[in-house]
């Protein structure tokens, strides 16, 4: 999701929820600094037999918050995500910014505009945590280096920072073994400790406990909700199970849709 290789100086690569640097600019006010995303008119469209509209009317994430958001496959979850991810461009937007540290502020929809990959590539690298449904693991690394690539990307010194969220995360004497090694809860323990070892601003997470029994699931929910809140992390995380989650402080964020009777065009509109 990196969208590109952008070179980072070891002066610049500093622990990203104090990275000052960078491609941000303009200090948020007051207000603003409770903020990690303010999204106003944004939508994006997908062409096909009919087309998929998705509608953000309005959705201000604070920092250190748990947003769920919920419903079935095809309301808009991931294009959401992507969204928020900026790896999707919006094709249209009132407003999309995206805060971090203590005087940080990007103007995603001025970014896009400009077609400034490199500036939305260094945000997302520096600020960002991705897990994905099957864990997006590198076959051929050994556990060690899966979750130290955040950081060796960054400059940031790994080896401490790898052990330690790997003791907390009950997967430390996995650390030389390659992920084919490991069973689904495991690998998915990995992605988590990847996504949260360089310390971002924001932690996103598509189904993150999908693929798991029941069991797994649950505890694997809470080690990961436990952990974003021992770090101070956004955490974003899709999913159709609510129950899952309900009881994790998450605030939740639904989607509504409805079918064009003009054009069959399927629309989708976030709720929360």
């Amino acid at each position: 999701m990196n969208g590109g290789k952008t070179y980072v100086s070891p002066d610049d690569a500093r622990p990203p929820r104090t990275h000052k640097t960078g491609p941000f600019s303009s200090k948020p006010d007051a207000t603003e600094d409770r903020h990690i995303f303010r999204l106003k008119g944004v939508s994006k469209r997908w062409a096909g037999e009919h087309g998929f509209i998705l509608t953000v009317p309005t959705l201000t994430i604070g920092k250190a918050e748990k947003l769920a958001l919920v419903g079935f496959s095809g309301c808009g979850k991931s294009t959401l995500l992507d969204l928020l991810a900026m790896v999707l461009r919006p094709d249209d937007a009132g407003e999309f910014l995206f805060f971090s540290g203590i005087e940080n502020r990007l103007d995603v929809k001025a970014a896009w505009r400009r077609k400034d990959l490199d500036m939305l590539a260094n945000a997302r690298m520096l600020h960002m945590g991705y897990v994905l449904q099957t864990g997006g693991l590198f076959p051929f690394l050994p556990v060690r280096d899966n979750i130290g690539l955040s950081r060796q990307g960054l400059g940031l010194p790994a080896k401490d920072a790898v052990e330690a969220v790997a003791k907390k995360l009950n997967i430390e004497r996995h650390l030389d073994k390659l992920p084919g090694q490991l069973s689904v809860g495991e690998r998915q323990r990995v992605a988590i400790a990847r996504a949260m070892a360089h310390e971002p601003s924001v932690v996103i997470a598509d189904e993150p406990t999908a693929s798991l029994d029941p069991i797994n699931a649950d505890e694997i929910m809470a080690l990961f909700t436990g952990l974003a809140d021992e770090y101070g992390v956004t955490l974003i995380v899709a999913t159709h199970d609510w129950g899952r989650v309900a009881e994790r402080g998450f605030r939740r964020v639904e989607f509504s849709l409805e079918q064009d009777v003009t054009d069959g065009a399927v629309r989708a509109r976030v709720c929360g």
